[in-house]
């Protein structure tokens, strides 16, 4: 085995505007709804019927009461009126939340790393030697069975298609894989990182809810996922996705959940406002703020009175499905840059002298055969890079037109030219630099520093389950309540609307526990 390297690699995820956009179009023809029926089997038949004469199409069987139906609109509010349905509710969609910027890790053991997440959850200091008695449900967008850091996991289930997802062993998006990462990478040494959990003893029931097009799902979709885990035997089910509409049925399918023992714990959201999410906001699931690697709040995390526990979610490393992640280089006149990554660029090396582009706004023949150096504003990265490629350039650096260096995308724009990111300060020093020999490089790997409540998320429902290993006596409430009171205090004294109580706390949690019983 060869040891890895890691890039300041970023997933920069404008998929709620995308999203947006899309369900927009989509809602001018037809809306999708949770349709409850009124108890009866007579009810139910009566309720299909109503369903189909106004030409609803079901979409997904929750359960024997509850059904997703896809519909006209005006047909919404007429089915809500019928005598055999109890609710008629928007079937609100759910996203997966993730954000990145870059972020350090630490030599774990010979060729590893350790994000740094996981010392700051004191997941180091409590063995996971017990976790093979616990199952952590992951609802995402699948899981990189063949990664070189997740492959040896040999406890791994999953379900396919939901919703119509497809594989739950395949990953388009990345996004669950980052996330099974931050649970459960292997220490091995000279491969890639460890999770909270690495010792290949936890069990895991993946659940696939995101497609690998990147659409979105349902709070239909998450209820049935969440029964799903269920019914696998799930202790905790781990969900780093949202969405800001509630909805009742799947509000009832988490508090059922809670009364099995179940312990639910979701993402509090990247909006940066007070808004809440769900399945968040429900009372019976865990919310999720992020932290950054000095324990400050994330200024993307949402803040309200539902948050209420804390980990670290900016920079975090973990694995992506093999060769996805970019690695981006940069060298100019013998010095050596530390550039962001342009999500899209392809992966290639281009060589040549450096030309000032300006802001990249026009084609300019000038910069033919050479890497254009471009001030960041106006118009889209995709515009900037597509119009140095038109302009005969080879590669594109685009620096910062305020402080500090950034995430990049070129939102799904196809180039053939390699792009990356400079920080200001960077692009000053090789507007002095320009004629000199640059080289842009953009290799593939299989790790990335990935940003979000989502990336907060996992470590707390693995920090949940390492505890639990210890003590199964507790119920998932119970195990709740003590990480909650073990939690190390962050910003304001006592729970706030940024961090909640604090910090999650592995060791201090099971401590706790140990002294003064399950719940105390």
């Amino acid at each position: 085995m060869t040891k890895t390297s890691f890039p300041v690699s970023r997933l920069c995820v404008g998929l709620g505007l995308a999203f947006a956009m899309m369900g927009a179009a989509h809602a001018a023809e037809t809306t999708r709804v949770v349709v409850t029926f009124k108890p009866g089997s007579q009810a139910a038949k009566l309720a299909r019927a109503a369903v189909a004469q106004m030409g609803g199409k079901i979409k997904l069987e929750i359960d024997g009461e509850n059904v997703a139906v896809e519909l006209p609109k005006a047909a919404a509010m007429a089915l809500a009126k019928h005598t055999s349905i109890a609710r008629v509710e928007q079937d609100a969609p759910r996203y997966p939340m993730s954000l990145t910027t870059p972020s350090t890790g630490k030599p774990y053991k010979l060729g590893q790393l350790v994000p740094y997440g996981i010392k700051m959850v004191q997941a180091d200091q409590l063995k996971d030697t017990n976790a093979g008695n616990r199952m952590i449900c992951i609802i995402d967008s699948g899981y990189g069975k063949g990664h070189e850091d997740l492959q040896n996991n040999a406890n791994v289930t999953g379900d396919d298609d939901i919703g119509g997802a497809g594989l739950w062993s395949v990953d388009g998006s990345h996004h669950g894989t980052h996330v099974a990462g931050t649970i459960s990478a292997i220490n091995q040494a000279d491969v890639g990182v460890v999770g909270v959990l690495p010792n290949q003893k936890i069990k895991l029931h993946i659940v696939k809810v995101f497609g690998d097009d990147g659409a979105w799902a349902y709070s239909s979709t998450l209820s049935a996922a969440a029964k799903k885990c269920q019914a696998a035997g799930a202790n905790v089910i781990s969900m780093s996705l949202g969405g800001p509409l509630p909805n009742t049925a799947e509000k009832n399918t988490f508090t059922a959940l809670q009364t099995a023992g179940i312990l639910s714990i979701a993402a509090a959201g990247n909006g940066g406002n007070t808004q809440t999410s769900y399945p968040a906001g429900y009372v019976p699931v865990m919310s999720v703020a992020a932290v950054d690697e000095n324990e400050a709040w994330a200024s993307f995390s949402q803040r309200n009175k539902d948050v209420e526990i804390s980990a670290p979610g900016v920079g975090v490393l973990s694995t992506v499905p093999m060769g996805s992640g970019s690695e981006p280089s940069l060298q100019v006149g013998g010095t050596d840059y530390a550039p962001g990554a342009m999500d899209g660029s392809p992966k290639a090396t281009a060589t040549a002298a450096l030309a000032d582009f300006g802001l990249g706004d026009a084609v300019d023949t000038s910069v033919s055969g050479k890497v254009c150096l471009i001030q960041r504003g106006n118009i889209a990265f995709s515009e900037k890079v597509l119009n140095c490629q038109n302009s005969g350039g080879v590669g594109a650096v685009v620096y910062n037109n305020v402080a500090g260096g950034f995430a990049g995308t070129l939102g799904g724009v196809a180039t053939t030219i390699p792009s990356v990111t400079a920080s200001d300060t960077e692009g000053a020093a090789m507007k002095g630099q320009l004629g000199q020999s640059a080289t842009v490089s953009v290799d593939a790997t299989n790790y990335a520093y990935f940003d979000g409540t989502s990336m907060a998320t996992p470590h707390v429902s693995a920090v949940a389950a390492l505890v639990w290993s210890y003590h199964t006596e507790c119920t998932g409430e119970q195990i709740r309540q003590s990480l909650n009171k073990s939690a190390k205090d962050l910003d304001v004294a006592g729970r706030d609307a940024k961090t909640g109580y604090g910090l999650v706390q592995a060791k201090a949690a099971h401590k706790r526990i140990t002294s003064l019983g399950c719940g105390n």
